[in-house]
């Protein structure tokens, strides 16, 4: 997301920098299309494992990743994330509309939730929201303590 300048003439600030990690290519493919105008998309791995090294190694602005991928998942790789002390902003992007596992993102270090068959529309909106620092979940996910 392109931040606005202090000053109307200055050249506008970089967009900011995504990394996506999911085990589908087809939706990694979607995602990319999704953030790409309005982001720059640095990375996208298939796995825990390459999630944490391209974080590491690229300094993301935000991750955007899946919870049921392999070696480790995506709680277990948010939870690593955090422990590396890395600045990056989480947005869970997922097919899980289960309450419990929106609760284990946010403990995880989560800040954004969204549904994957609603992808084309909250993907934007949540990365947006926690580059603010803005908590974002998707509609279709109740939690009790959404705010």
């Amino acid at each position: 997301m392109t931040t606005a300048p202090s000053d109307p003439g200055s050249a506008p600030a970089h967009p900011a920098r995504v990394l996506l990690a999911d085990d589908h290519p087809a939706i990694l493919a979607m995602a990319t299309l999704a953030l790409e105008g309005e982001f720059q998309v640095v990375g996208a791995v298939s796995d825990g494992t390459a999630l944490l090294a391209a974080a590491a190694k690229l300094d993301p602005d935000v991750i955007v990743l899946d919870i049921t991928m392999p070696h480790p998942d995506g709680l277990e790789s948010a939870r690593a994330l955090g422990l590396a002390h890395s600045r990056a902003r989480l947005v869970f992007l997922t097919v899980h509309e289960d309450p419990d596992f929106a609760r284990a993102a946010f403990d995880a270090g989560a800040l954004g939730y969204a549904v994957k068959s609603r992808l084309a529309s909250d993907l934007l909106p949540a990365v947006r929201a926690v580059l603010a620092g803005r908590r974002f979940i998707s509609p279709t996910v109740h939690l009790d303590d959404a705010a």
